[in-house]
């Protein structure tokens, strides 16, 4: 009976070999092929680049009004903190002084022995100056246990500031904590739409930043001429004409998230210092600005108003007239003028 014998493999080799080579190349390159076309990131047009790059914006100013407001509940908390640390000081002091002049009097007793005032009398060689130094003693002990209660009380009120310090200490903290969450928020929506403007040619990205979204150029501090008014009248509060004075000085100016002036600003910044620099002081966020005065509707409008856009309040401008205003739009924009029809409006309050 014949052997069995196991079927010999043959090795590839030559032509055979590289053609298996070939195809197993050009299997895993239509594999990839495939495979970057499924991960590769959809080409879009400038425009739906500016409206993604827009929508981008809009979410970093809300995140930098939240970030504006939690910086200056910070900087209030700091200003409280240091209050409190320096009336601590001044009240441990005064403590620190009082204790001092107790320890005296103690030692002063010690030094005297403490004898029963019954065996002084006797042993005195002048009773009656005696008796008077008695006197005296007693109304003196009076005032010192005056003056212990008084200790006791400053001592009580030094533990009371030490820990209303601390409780403003944990609030600050708090709000530190807020900032570093709403400043990554606002860099991470302020880096993504960056990335997104850089598929745009130079010539693309100065449309989209040129373009208020109404079909109407903005007008920045190269165009600007005398200042618009409502139906050609003129702002009627002083204060509401420095304040516009001031806003038109800044053209041009770059934005910068969290900026109040005087070299750069974010929109609620913006109208902060055009009204400090008029004597009015507002608040800091856009959210507490529109209830800094009385609201007006859209028809009532006067060079001076504040008015905001978006339904979370996220943006404000100072309203010139003609339906225009000067704002800070955006990183990829300065101060400039822009119609108040751009984005939706959400309301106005007149400051002055």
């Amino acid at each position: 009976m014949a052997a069995h014998r196991k079927p010999r493999q043959r090795s590839l080799g030559g032509s055979t070999a590289r053609t298996a080579v070939t195809l197993a190349l050009a299997g895993a390159a239509t594999a990839t092929a495939f495979e970057g076309t499924g991960n590769a990131e959809p080409q879009l047009t400038p425009a739906q680049v500016k409206a993604k790059v827009d929508q981008l914006y809009q979410e970093a100013e809300e995140a930098t009004q939240k970030y504006d407001g939690a910086k200056d509940k910070a900087d209030t908390a700091q200003r409280r903190l240091k209050s409190l640390q320096d009336e601590t000081a001044r009240a441990q002091q005064k403590l620190n002084s009082a204790r001092d002049a107790l320890g005296s009097f103690a030692a002063a007793q010690y030094r005297d022995g403490g004898i029963d005032p019954a065996w002084q009398l006797a042993l005195s060689s002048d009773p009656d100056q005696y008796l008077d130094d008695a006197a005296f003693a007693e109304r003196a002990g009076d005032r010192q246990a005056g003056a212990v209660a008084r200790v006791r009380q400053q001592l009580r009120g030094v533990e009371q500031l030490q820990g209303a310090a601390e409780v403003e200490l944990t609030s600050l903290r708090s709000r530190q904590a807020e900032l570093k969450r709403e400043k990554t928020a606002v860099n991470g929506k302020l880096d993504e739409a960056r990335r997104l403007l850089e598929r745009l040619s130079p010539g693309q990205r100065s449309a989209v930043a040129a373009d208020d979204g109404t079909g109407r150029a903005s007008r920045s501090a190269a165009d600007a001429r005398a200042p618009l008014t409502a139906g050609g009248v003129a702002a009627t509060d002083s204060r509401a004409a420095a304040a516009i004075a001031y806003a038109y000085s800044k053209l041009g100016s770059p934005y910068v998230w969290g900026a109040t002036g005087p070299d750069a600003f974010d929109c609620s910044g913006l109208a902060q210092a055009a009204y400090r620099s008029a004597g009015v002081s507002i608040p800091r966020t856009t959210y507490a600005q529109i209830n800094a005065g009385r609201r007006v509707s859209r028809y009532e409008l006067q060079p001076g108003d504040l008015v905001f856009f978006y339904s979370g309040i996220s943006h404000v401008g100072i309203y010139i007239g003609n339906g225009q205003m000067i704002h800070a739009p955006n990183p990829s924009a300065p101060v400039r003028i822009a119609p108040i029809d751009e984005m939706p409006f959400a309301g106005a309050t007149r400051v002055v």
